[in-house]
């Protein structure tokens, strides 16, 4: 007899709808075969399935049994499908019967004993199925939350194989999972930190609020114990709130790689991602044999704090240069390539060379010239012109660390961010631009109008310093950004001078 039931797949962070056919014979030997493009993970499934079939109370077919997984061209990974095989084939030998069975999308991984797991990337899974008209879903107890988070769904949650039996059957009731996304955002939009926490550091916090406003990439140059981690970690707490789309983005990327909070239905926090500087190329951007997405998308729409800067191989920091601009990373493989989104704000942190306190007033350097050059150096010049902000972050005196002195909490700067974020939205309107940081040179000559004397400011800091083209266009966006937060329409000679203060490490290349 043949049954035919749908689930889903993941190519990358995408949700595929596949359909399941079971078709158990007649004769022959008690032999099941999965076809379809299975990995091993699917594969593996018929022995998880026979299983949970017996210790369900139910027989297993003693005839030969062939499961198809359609489309066949497409890649079945990971354990999700091991719940409607094993219901195909409860339908197939006439273990059970079902007239519904076709409205669902069904998922789940199954245990030896029955019961049903939990499963990566189910938010996408949901959301693939919605697309494709399916109003049903059954899901493991474990992803009911996620799931729900698609209105359009109704999402049943079911702990073991003979639940899940009893309710195709008519047997059993199981309700619908019910979220409320306002609430859940309201209780899970919670950062444990807070730039209050901050003592002292007043300039390098202007310029960490300047990048967030403007979504400036910034790098933070300094000793050890300056606090350069401590400010990178509460950044993302100045930054706008996540929307629900952005929300979605984020939590899609989590779910696929098993990095959701469990408690968590979505992601309502902008992710902060620190790697080691001993992280390999793939680590960061992503690949495999079945490409999953690296640290670069996983900052999607947070983000990306390589401390240690100068420590990472040169060819790793290389590879992020292309995704800083396409805002994307595409892993391309023989089979075909997946693009994984990658919308991130760069911070970075480095000593100011090998043993950190170069320029420092408490500990005296012990590096020589040629070790201080050598060591920024390992920054190539390329790689420096797509960070927007350079700024020194000194050590904290003895005084400030004591101050009883409040500075401005994280809810006080992301309003001033807000505030500089809308009137850049407003500007570029639906255009790919968003932010300042993106603009393209043409939005550069037509939204960075110089008056007279900030024309005199920029040119003679090009002259002194020697600044490149690409540090002038630099140079204008931060501007422009300061102006924003001052309100200001017009870019005035003060904008520009703070603006060329950001960019301590140009020189003529």
């Amino acid at each position: 007899m043949l049954a035919k039931l749908f689930s889903v797949t993941l190519e990358g962070i995408e949700g595929i709808i596949c359909e399941v056919e079971v078709y158990i014979t007649r004769s022959g030997f008690e032999k099941s075969l999965i076809v379809g493009l299975p990995d091993t993970a699917v594969k593996e499934s018929i022995e998880r399935v026979q299983s949970a079939i017996t210790n369900s109370g139910y027989n297993y077919p003693k005839t030969k049994s062939v499961i198809n997984l359609a489309p066949a061209d497409v890649k079945k990974v990971g354990p999700a499908f091991d719940l409607p095989i094993a219901l195909g084939i409860l339908l197939g030998s006439s273990a059970i019967q079902s007239d519904c069975v076709k409205d669902f999308v069904i998922v789940g991984e199954l245990a030896l004993d029955g019961r049903v797991r939990p499963v990566n990337g189910i938010l996408s899974m949901a959301m693939a199925a919605a697309e494709k008209g399916f109003t049903k879903m059954i899901v493991p107890l474990g992803n009911v939350r996620e799931a729900a988070v698609v209105e359009e769904m109704e999402v049943y949650g079911t702990g073991s194989l003979s639940q899940t039996a009893a309710f195709l059957s008519g047997r059993l009731l199981l309700e619908t999972a019910q979220i409320d996304i306002d609430e859940l955002f309201r209780q899970a939009a919670v950062y444990d930190v807070d730039f209050a926490d901050v003592k002292g550091q007043e300039s390098v916090k202007r310029a960490l609020t300047i990048a967030a406003a403007g979504g400036h990439n910034i790098l933070m140059i300094g000793p050890p114990g300056a606090g350069k981690t401590m400010l990178a970690q509460r950044l993302a707490t100045i930054l706008p709130k996540l929307t629900l789309a952005e929300s979605l983005e984020t939590t899609r990327i989590y779910s696929s790689v098993g990095l959701l909070d469990g408690s968590k239905a979505l992601m309502a926090t902008r992710p902060v991602r620190m790697p080691h500087h001993t992280a390999t190329g793939a680590a960061l951007v992503g690949g495999g044999t079945n490409p999953r997405c690296g640290e670069l998308s996983l900052a999607h729409n947070g983000i990306l704090f390589l401390d240690e800067f100068a420590e990472f191989p040169r060819h790793v920091l290389e590879m992020i240069r292309q995704p800083l601009e396409d805002k994307k990373v595409t892993v391309s493989r023989a089979k075909g390539s997946i693009t994984f989104p990658a919308n991130f704000m760069l911070v970075a942190a480095t000593n100011p060379c090998p043993c950190g306190y170069f320029g420092s007033m408490q500990k005296r350097c012990k590096c020589t010239p040629n070790q201080i050059e050598r060591y920024m150096a390992r920054i190539s010049g390329p790689m420096l012109d797509r960070i927007d902000i350079h700024i020194d972050v000194p050590s904290v005196t003895f005084s400030k660390l004591r101050s009883k002195q409040d500075s401005n909490d994280s809810a006080t700067i992301r309003q001033q961010v807000a505030a500089a974020r809308e009137v850049q939205r407003q500007r570029f309107g639906e255009k790919k631009t968003t932010t300042n940081a993106t603009m393209t040179h043409k939005q550069i000559r037509k939204y960075c109008e110089l008056n007279e004397p900030a024309e005199m400011v920029l040119k003679n800091a090009m002259t002194e310093f020697g600044l490149s083209a690409r540090a002038h266009d630099k140079i204008c966006k931060v501007a422009r950004t300061i102006a924003d937060l001052e309100e200001k329409e017009n870019i005035n000679a003060e904008h520009i001078a703070e603006a060329v203060s950001y960019r301590k490490l140009d020189r003529a290349l």
